[in-house]
């Protein structure tokens, strides 16, 4: 059978003049593609033919002998699927042409679902080089109905490029290439970004989590925990139990298998005295060598002071032993703090714009001052924006991680939140500069709108973690900023964890940046 389809395809390509196959010239490493107008078939099937091919030659792909590895090409012609067999000779006549010998690589970029009267889109419209190994991608291109995916073919050294793989997802296909891809809202804002902003990372593609296996509601936290909800301080029995786990579960299972992030897992048990160890962020950090602008230094570790007695029981020896497995460069212990009546609870009372060293504080009970300011230096922080915030009935806010959160370009936050006008001022007029801000209310907050978290997928593109309850309250004036932003929103229903646990999604994970 596989020799018939070859054959037909040795037909098929036969009957099409070089023309159809125009591409434009690359012959820089980089992203540099400009287009052309060529003639294109006759017949073109009822649809939106360009009649502009692009070549794209992939950086720091070039082999000893002379070849270039890998080439990126849209066709002249809009094709309706991959060829079994592409003919060196239709891409030269075309005019194509590489800097060296015959690429061993064709990558052919095809619109998965544009209708067929709709005119393929420009590989122009859609990346650009930031960097020698790192390309923004216009945030259009990720949503579902605007994909792109190209077909690989290898060079047989007879004058025939071989199909390979069909359909491979463009961002999948760069990332394999050993390239960073970045996400912009259009490509415009691609020329702000420096190389020392694309080389660090803001969310990460690997996190840490404790399964409810223990479900206990936490006398000590809810003594300033506004957002826990139930009386009972016994271990929750039967069918609550059972609820619990089955949406922690969901959750696990929509960030492993929807958005592709690693799940570095662990349980507890009575015997632990953690009736809070779901939330793990709280008690240590993870931050690598390039962070704040490569102020960090070194890859470090963080364990913090916690307030409660049963929440500083969450630092086992078990879980501690394999961080620092890891090899991190450096550890900061700041959980000595305690003895001082003094406590800083991690990711939840810093909120951290990584790309360029600014943390926010909201100043609490479990956010000392001080040691914020020791924490900025300790760690080679560019800025500390600190403030007060309180929810619709005047308590303070415990966690700065449940009114605010910030990815690569984008933030959420309840500003309404912060009454004092001059806090409030700086706040915005600091955030502004970098992020567009996503403003919440009271209630949005209420419903943990701000306890959300952008991660990478498995693309190493963003994406944005929250509860079923948060997506549901952001408005969808909200959730289009969001996704101009991020790659997707992956969400789970994790009402019983929220309502009497107190913490959102944001709160179950403690992101690993890996040495």
């Amino acid at each position: 059978m596989f020799p018939a389809v070859l054959r037909r395809a040795r037909e098929r390509v036969s009957g099409l003049s070089s023309s159809s196959f125009g591409v434009v010239v690359a012959q820089t490493q980089g992203i540099h593609s400009s287009a052309f107008s060529l003639a294109t078939h006759d017949d073109d099937g009822g649809g939106g033919s360009s009649k502009n091919g692009e070549c794209v030659v992939l950086p720091g792909n070039a082999h000893n002998d002379g070849h270039s590895s890998s080439v990126l090409v849209r066709l002249a012609q809009r094709g309706w699927g991959a060829m079994a067999r592409l003919p060196k000779h239709v891409l030269y006549d075309s005019g194509m042409m590489v800097q060296g010998k015959d690429p061993n690589h064709i990558a052919v970029v095809r619109d998965a679902f544009a209708a067929h009267d709709e005119n393929p889109r420009l590989l122009k419209d859609s990346l650009v080089m930031v960097g020698p190994k790192t390309v923004a991608v216009a945030a259009d291109v990720l949503q579902a109905q605007e994909r792109l995916v190209v077909d690989q073919y290898d060079y047989d050294g007879h004058d025939t490029y071989t199909l390979k793989d069909i359909g491979t997802d463009l961002v999948r296909y760069l990332k394999m290439h050993g390239l960073s891809v970045k996400q912009v809202s259009n490509l415009k804002e691609a020329a702000a970004l420096s190389e020392s902003m694309s080389t660090a990372r803001q969310s990460s593609n690997e996190v840490l989590m404790v399964a409810p296996t223990a479900f206990v509601f936490n006398d000590q936290a809810a003594q300033d925990n506004s957002f826990m909800n139930t009386e009972t301080g016994e271990v929750i029995q039967g069918s609550v139990t059972q609820q619990v786990l089955k949406e922690f579960s969901d959750l696990y299972t929509v960030l492993t298998e929807n958005a592709r992030v690693k799940v570095n897992l662990f349980q507890h048990c009575l015997h632990h005295g953690t009736p809070d160890a779901v939330f793990p962020n709280n008690w240590f950090s993870t931050h690598a060598a390039s962070e704040a602008q490569g102020g960090v230094g070194t890859s470090t570790l963080v364990y913090y002071p916690m307030k409660c007695p049963n929440r500083q029981a969450e630092r086992r020896d078990d879980i501690k032993e394999i961080l620092e497995g890891m090899g991190y460069g450096k550890i900061v212990d700041l959980s000595g703090e305690e003895k001082k009546g003094r406590y800083f609870e991690g990711t939840g009372v810093l909120v951290l714009d990584r790309v360029r060293g600014t943390a926010f504080v909201a100043l609490s009970e479990r956010a000392d001052l001080e040691l914020a300011e020791k924490w900025v230096a300790e760690l080679g922080y560019n800025d500390l924006v600190t403030f007060h915030s309180s929810d619709s009935k005047g308590s303070p806010v415990y966690h700065t991680n449940v009114m605010m959160a910030v990815g690569t370009s984008v933030a959420v936050a309840c500003l309404e939140s912060i009454t004092d006008d001059a806090e409030r001022k700086r706040f915005v007029t600091k955030l502004s500069k970098t992020h567009e801000i996503v403003d919440i209310s009271q209630q949005q907050m209420a419903a943990l709108c701000g306890n959300v978290l952008e991660l990478e997928d498995d693309r190493g593109l963003p994406v944005m973690a929250m509860s079923t309850r948060a997506y549901n309250a952001f408005t969808l004036d909200q959730k289009n900023t969001l996704q101009r932003h991020v790659a997707g929103i992956h969400h789970a229903n994790i009402d019983t964890l929220e309502h009497i646990g107190g913490g959102g999604v944001r709160c179950t994970l403690a992101e690993i940046f890996t040495p």
